[in-house]
């Protein structure tokens, strides 16, 4: 059974984690009304991550005999001046999501609550890979800088970016 700490925290992160496939989900919109639709496609790869991540959660939750508790998603930002303003935009939320899952984890050891540890831990190796994603992508964008060829090659190579589901 899980505590009810623990259970408000993860239907919290729930939550943000649907607010980031909102977030994510605007920007591929953004992408596509401007033209880029290899970038759309990279942030609509990020958006099904994140709806992902807020099912684990929620299973997990039912799992442990919790009760989901669904709340009202933020409005996402809408525009945006520069891709290498999205990217910016983006490693600043993975960071605020790294800062979160750690801090379920300190409180998975408060609760002494181990198998939300274990749960848990996933999260925090994933985080680790999104935010070098997005760092590899950010320094890419200031190699090509205004070069409109270089932002060519890359919406060409973000196209082809896929979801596949871990089935860990």
């Amino acid at each position: 059974m899980i505590s009810k700490k623990m259970e408000k925290a993860l239907n919290d992160q729930v939550n943000f984690e649907l607010y980031s496939a909102y977030f994510y989900l605007s920007m591929s919109a953004h992408c596509a009304s401007i033209g880029l639709k290899g970038f759309s496609n990279w942030f609509m790869v990020q958006y099904q991550e994140e709806t992902f991540h807020a099912m684990k959660i929620y299973q997990f939750i039912i799992d442990r005999g919790g009760v989901v508790h669904l709340q009202a998603i933020n409005e996402p930002e809408q525009s945006f001046a520069s891709p290498l303003e999205m990217f910016t935009k983006t490693l600043e939320h993975e960071q605020e999501v790294t800062r979160r899952f750690n801090e379920l984890s300190d409180l998975s050891f408060v609760e002494k609550d181990h198998a939300s540890r274990i749960f848990l831990q996933w999260f925090v190796t994933e985080q680790i890979e999104e935010e070098a994603n997005v760092n590899e992508a950010i320094d890419r964008l200031k190699m090509v800088g205004k070069e409109k060829s270089g932002l060519f090659m890359l919406d060409n190579e973000f196209a082809t970016r896929t979801f596949v589901a871990p089935t860990a």
